[in-house]
């Protein structure tokens, strides 16, 4: 997600509360934001719930929507959203 020219901050601002709002979720087992570095205000979310369903209630979450209400304001763009799978429960060291 990348905020529009000039709401960087606010941006920002109604974004950083979801952290711990989102981490109290039942069933979220991973969340993290992080800002490019280079890029101010070009941000990713990082984030791992148990179900495809448990995903779903997060979205449906109030503080979930009223933070989607603000992005047609602040978000240039809206989020491009990148579905992964987790693939087993280790990391193989071997080449």
């Amino acid at each position: 997600m990348r905020a529009k020219s000039g709401k960087e901050n606010e941006l920002r601002a109604i974004t950083l509360p979801l952290v711990k709002q989102v981490r109290a979720e039942p069933n979220n087992l991973l969340y993290f934001l992080q800002e490019d570095r280079q890029t101010p205000g070009h941000f990713v979310f990082y984030e791992i719930f148990a179900t495809q369903a448990d995903f779903e209630a997060h979205n449906a979450t109030p503080h979930v929507q009223a933070w989607f209400a603000r992005l047609p304001e602040l978000a240039d763009g809206g989020i491009e959203v990148i579905r992964m799978e987790i693939l087993g429960n280790r990391v193989d060291p071997s080449p």
